[in-house]
């Protein structure tokens, strides 16, 4: 009985081991950490103003927010197409991708939004799974829900898209330097640590706090100004 019991834990540990690494590969809270911990006090700041920036009047500049969104996604294909072609050598590809992608943004503005607005929600849904402690192997689902969710409230009411994605754009800046600066000038490093690794509740409702007020906040913004042109 002994061997039986000894043979069938060789045996599943492999299996425990892959779930393990599969489950920390859905919710990469080491390299939230790794953004949180490497920020000084100087980009903590520059984060907070340019988060507060977006989170009240994300309205204002989203036509800048989005060009620069997806300036940065071809800069980072085009880094990766570099590495693959000529191993890393120069930043010509990334900086073509770039200006291919920021000018491509321009006339496909109003997708461009949605698309951000879609995954601003499915990521917020994804981070209401995590807090949830639902099993972190399905968290794609929660994430797809609030992807599709995004996505459909994008196309019938532009105006929450680009309130959302901003919202959402700001707070995480905004939560990011927050705890940046707690970690390393005001508290003990390893209690904001703690917090961030030891109970999954408080990254999703640090994240979902200041976009709610963003949200809010924009919705009296826009209500109030006559000029708006989406």
């Amino acid at each position: 009985m002994m061997d039986f019991v000894a043979v069938l834990a060789q045996t599943l540990e492999p299996a425990t081991r892959t779930t393990a690494t599969t489950e920390e590969g859905f919710v990469p809270i080491g390299f939230i950490w790794e953004q949180i911990s490497a920020l000084n006090l100087i980009e903590a700041l520059t984060f907070i103003c340019f988060g507060i920036v977006c989170l009240l009047y994300g309205w204002r500049i989203f036509k800048i927010l989005v060009t620069l969104c997806f300036s940065l996604v071809g800069l980072f294909i085009g880094l990766m197409v570099n590495e693959k072609l000529v191993g890393g050598n120069g930043m010509w590809l990334g900086l073509i991708g770039m200006i291919m992608m920021a000018v491509l943004s321009l006339p496909l503005m109003r997708w461009g939004v949605s698309a951000l607005g879609a995954v601003a929600g499915g990521i917020l849904t994804g981070g209401i799974w995590y807090a949830f402690e639902l099993p972190d192997t399905y968290i794609w689902a929660g994430a797809l829900a609030g992807l599709i969710a995004g996505g459909m409230i994008s196309f019938i009411v532009f105006k929450l898209a680009v309130v959302l994605f901003t919202s959402f754009g700001g707070g995480a800046l905004i939560v990011t330097a927050v705890l940046a600066i707690l970690h390393t000038y005001m508290l003990d490093p390893g209690q904001v640590q703690e917090l961030v690794f030891n109970y999954r509740w408080f990254l999703p409702v640090a994240l979902i706090i200041p976009t709610l007020a963003g949200i809010i906040i924009q919705n009296k913004f826009i209500s109030g100004s006559r000029d708006w042109n989406i």
